[in-house]
């Protein structure tokens, strides 16, 4: 079995909508490796939660097998429970209403295709290293982004 790339993921927002943040990180051997970050003025914390694994995504091999650790439910119930319902109904919920954040859903659902990703729900706010790292860059993106960014 590979070796697998551990990427912690999360967003924040400052207020719901506001101003929000993003961030990625690679943790390997209890060091930072490659990262990412970023934000928007006007956004949503699911936004935020979702770009910040599109962008992890977007920035490893499509051949390399990866672990990415989230704080957000949602993205995890969202890639690995309700994202084939959502696509055998054309996109909308068991609610009958259009899903919401369905372009970032279509986007992480293309660039996950066809490769070897776990997701892993991790407690939040728990001390464990990678997810406060991930949260301290998101939440300073968020910060940033509201003085203008």
């Amino acid at each position: 079995m590979a070796e697998r790339t551990v990427i912690y993921t999360d967003g924040s927002c400052l207020g719901n909508p506001g101003p929000g943040g993003w961030a990625w990180l690679v943790l390997a051997a209890d060091e930072v490796g490659e990262a990412g970050a970023g934000g928007e003025a006007r956004t949503t914390n699911n936004r935020m939660e979702l770009t910040a694994v599109i962008k992890a995504l977007e920035a490893r091999a499509a051949t390399e097998a990866l672990r990415i650790c989230t704080d957000s439910s949602y993205v995890v119930k969202g890639i690995t429970t309700w994202l084939e319902g959502w696509k055998r109904r054309g996109w909308m919920s068991a609610g009958k209403k259009p899903v919401a954040n369905q372009e970032l859903w279509q986007r992480l659902d293309a660039l996950a295709a066809g490769r070897d990703i776990d997701f892993v729900w991790v407690r939040g706010h728990a001390g464990e290293r990678g997810n406060v790292l991930a949260d301290q860059a998101a939440q300073e993106q968020a910060r940033r982004h509201a003085k203008g960014g």
